[in-house]
Formats: C-alpha cells, sequence, structure tokens
C-alpha cells in the first residue's frame, strides 16, 4: 500500500479542477472561460492518462497503438461542436481504463489503485456530462 499511497492522494488531487468547473457555475454562472478550463484540462489530463499506458521498448506494436488512440484524435476536436468534443472526452477517459485493465501490467497494481482508477474515470466522466449539459444549456 505504501508504495501507491502518493499516486492516490494525487489521482484524487487531479479532479478537483474537474469538480471545481463543475461546481464554479453554480456559484458564479457559466462563461467561456470556465468550459475552455474544463476542455484544456481534460485533454492535458487524458494525454497524460495516455501517456502511461506507453512502455517504450516493453510492449508489443498492438498495445503502442492503444497508448495513441485515445489521443489521435484531440488535433480535431476544435472543428467540432463543444458538447461532441467533450464527449469524445469522456468516452476516452473510459477508453484509456479499459486498454490500461487489459495490460499486462494492470495485474501487478495494487488493489486500491485499481480501484482508484475506476472511481477517478466514473467521476471525470459524470463531470463531463454536467459541463456538456452546461454547455448546451449555459443559463
Amino acid at each position: 500500500m505504501e508504495k501507491f499511497i502518493n499516486h492516490i492522494q494525487l489521482g484524487y488531487l487531479g479532479l478537483l479542477p474537474f469538480l471545481g468547473c463543475v461546481g464554479w457555475p453554480l456559484i458564479a454562472g457559466s462563461n467561456a472561460v470556465n468550459l475552455d478550463f474544463f476542455t484544456f484540462y481534460s485533454i492535458a489530463i487524458l494525454a497524460f492518462m495516455a501517456g502511461n499506458l506507453w512502455h517504450a521498448g516493453q510492449q508489443t506494436h498492438a498495445d503502442a497503438i492503444k497508448a495513441i488512440i485515445p489521443i489521435l484524435p484531440i488535433g480535431f476536436l476544435s472543428f467540432l461542436p463543444t458538447p461532441w468534443a467533450l464527449g469524445w472526452l469522456a468516452a476516452s477517459f473510459w477508453l484509456v481504463l479499459l486498454f490500461e485493465k487489459t495490460s499486462p501490467q494492470w495485474q501487478n497494481y495494487h488493489v486500491d489503485y485499481q480501484k482508484m482508477r475506476f472511481v477517478l474515470t466514473s467521476v471525470v466522466f459524470v463531470c463531463h456530462i454536467f459541463v456538456i449539459g452546461i454547455s448546451i444549456y449555459p443559463e
């Protein structure tokens, strides 16, 4: 457990900006800055999580492809309506978790870390659903 305690704390701290972007419109009203921050933070965290799947020299070609699939379309998200872009990002967090769970390293992770990854993905997904709603109905 000691080995993963820092990962778990950092993981939960990483939720604060997501939760803040959901809570802020309830306090101060919705605005473009909040929506942009949420989107950019989501992209950054998704890229970080997908990057954790990358094990240079230690993976098959198929596993290397899995590491880039979730982030490959990020450059094109700016051409989509905001709710669609946020929907892709929300689904991509589940995709990263699925790829991580099917990796050989998953079995070596502590059960608390595995549970935390599911909780984080679930909360991030729900935050995306709320922000999609905020982007559709800003007032």
